[in-house]
């Protein structure tokens, strides 16, 4: 197996960036048989070039070290809650192609986040995933990664203008 390395996105990678995210999305809608996400490539490259030079979101790339490949992402914001006693963070992205996966990228992926965490003094991290059968693999990569379920399901609105 080749070596792994985790680092912040860099200037020049938020294209390829966008091309993992659509690729997320797509497994997703295929696994739930819906349309639930609008996605363009050009608009999610430029919203993750903007959130994370303003500060708002952390992104970080695995890369494969011979071709220098990126293979998955993990992408983080703050949040606060009464709840949760003030801030911590949360996961909305994670994602690792196809022929990486059960090869530790995702759980180096956490690492580097729990890492950052610390640095930023959160003392929680929150992930959602859906509660459908499609999604047990992933539920218990998290489980096996330390999340436990708090009840609860991701529910959304669109804000119409």
């Amino acid at each position: 197996m080749a070596d792994i390395f985790i680092g912040p996105i860099q200037e020049g990678n938020h294209q390829e960036l966008s091309r993992m995210v659509g690729a997320l999305l797509d497994e997703i809608m295929a696994a739930i048989d819906e349309p639930a996400f609008t996605f363009n490539q050009k608009e999610t490259e430029a919203r993750s070039r903007e959130l994370v030079a303003r500060g708002k979101y952390w992104i970080f790339i695995a890369r494969e070290s011979v071709t220098d490949s990126a293979v998955g992402f993990v992408s983080l914001y703050e949040s606060y809650a009464l709840y949760a006693e003030g801030a911590y963070g949360t996961i909305p992205e994670l994602y690792v192609r196809p022929q990486w996966r059960s090869q530790s990228v995702g759980n180096m992926l956490l690492q580097a986040v729990d890492t950052f965490a610390r640095k930023k003094g959160w003392s929680r991290l929150e992930v959602t995933t859906p509660p459908l059968p499609e999604f047990d693999r992933t539920l218990r990569f998290y489980e096996v990664n330390g999340f436990s379920i708090t009840g609860g399901r991701k529910l959304k609105r669109d804000i119409v203008s």
